[in-house]
């Protein structure tokens, strides 16, 4: 069992996620069951992912666990994209939580490698 709190990509993703809620909460009310709910719940689903895969037994659990989160942040890479396409928020907030999406990535993709690396 690992302490996810202590976890780099965890401390990224949730960092994501308290951004992502601050964000949707500018989106207009009739999106609210829309875009606004897919965005919190597939960004809330990153670090609880992470943190799930903690606390299971292993390596293995917690590498199939931040591959569930790197699913979630592709999705919600692509939400950010549709937000700023249909105009609901604008470039430099785009890329402020693109950036910062894509980051989360990179970093689940280098946990995931070490984690099956140290096998």
């Amino acid at each position: 069992m690992k302490p996810f709190r202590e976890l780099k990509v965890w401390q990224k993703a949730h960092e994501t996620t308290l951004q992502v809620y601050e964000t949707t909460c500018k989106l207009p009310n009739n999106e609210m069951y829309g875009l606004t709910s897919q965005m919190r719940r597939c960004a809330a689903s990153i670090p609880a992912n992470i943190a799930e895969g903690c606390g299971r037994s292993g390596d293995v659990e917690l590498a199939r666990y931040c591959q569930i989160a790197m699913g979630s942040a592709s999705e919600l890479e692509y939400h950010v994209l549709l937000a700023r396409d249909l105009g609901l928020i604008n470039g430099e907030i785009y890329e402020d939580l693109n950036g910062k999406v894509v980051e989360v990535k990179k970093m689940l993709s280098t946990f995931i490698k070490k984690l099956h690396s140290d096998r």
